[in-house]
């Protein structure tokens, strides 16, 4: 496993961090290659792109554990890991931040929907009692080896008990031992003011950044001024995906040939370059038998 410093030092910064959503080897290499300091194994984005389908619990904990075997192979930037509910009761919850950790994530997210969950930004949520995910949460940092491996606590209750419920959930997840604070789907700029005004001196916080969502979109540095840590755009590269790659297609079924998209994709050198391929192979050469 490739060893990084950790996600800590990243919250410890003077500056929001941006946190793009990656769902496989390839799209967390292009954001590490890009530059980007940290990435977030998104629930939602592997729902998407494994299974053309929506976020709403489909996931399993075993297919979230293999997108980030694949992706801690291939990157050392630091990896939050989506994992929803925990995938169960406290016991769950206690072998995925195991099994996780194991496997190299930095963070693991567990929110306190019911199972199964949805996506933040859609409708008709409910979520567990506060008991229950603070006994969730404690389960967490118990499981853990160490202190390096962050949990993050994401709350769903706005869009269901209101804005001051969903901050008073967010007092007692850091009670019960959650590192960083994560209250999903804000609804306008009050809401915003309101989680960071009341709950920053407490913990870091996430934002979360979904075209056509239900909170609206910011500039990180407005983010950055109310005092949140992390912005999350999960999805986001999931999106541009599925615009480019239709009309890619739309162009492809028309022409029935590549050229008019020639200059809006990387041809075969130029993903071999990303995808390091000659070292790739330099390194196997070492390992042949010279007869």
């Amino acid at each position: 496993m490739i060893v990084n410093a950790g996600l800590r030092p990243l919250l410890d910064s003077d500056q929001a961090v941006l946190v793009p959503g990656v769902y496989d080897g390839l799209s967390a290499l292009l954001v590490e290659r890009t530059g980007f300091e940290c990435a977030y194994i998104s629930g939602a984005s592997i729902a998407y792109t494994r299974f053309g389908r929506p976020d709403i619990g489909l996931v399993s904990f075993a297919e979230v554990a293999n997108v980030l075997s694949d992706i801690r192979e291939r990157v050392s930037i630091p990896l939050i890991v989506d994992g929803d509910t925990g995938f169960g009761n406290a016991l769950n919850v206690m072998r995925t931040v195991r099994q996780f950790e194991r496997l190299g994530a930095d963070a693991v997210q567990i929110e306190d929907q019911v199972m199964p969950k949805r996506c933040g930004h859609l409708s008709d949520k409910a979520v567990v009692p506060v008991g229950e995910m603070v006994g969730k949460i404690k389960a967490a940092t118990d499981a853990r080896s160490s202190g390096r491996l962050l949990i993050i606590a994401r709350t769903d209750a706005l869009a269901i008990e209101g804005v001051d419920a969903a901050i008073e959930r967010a007092f007692h997840y850091v009670e019960a031992g959650a590192d960083v604070l994560f209250v999903e789907a804000p609804h306008s700029r009050a809401h915003l003011e309101a989680i960071a005004g009341q709950l920053k001196a407490n913990a870091p916080l996430v934002v979360n950044m979904v075209e056509g969502g239900r909170t609206p979109l910011c500039p990180p540095h407005t983010l950055d001024a109310l005092g949140f840590s992390l912005i999350l755009f999960p999805g986001s590269l999931v999106r541009a995906f599925a615009y480019l790659a239709s009309g890619f297609l739309r162009s492809l079924r028309e022409h029935g040939s590549t050229e008019p998209y020639r200059d809006y994709m990387v041809d075969f050198a130029e993903l071999n370059t990303i995808l390091d391929t000659e070292s790739l192979l330099a390194a196997g050469q070492q390992y042949e038998t010279k007869d």
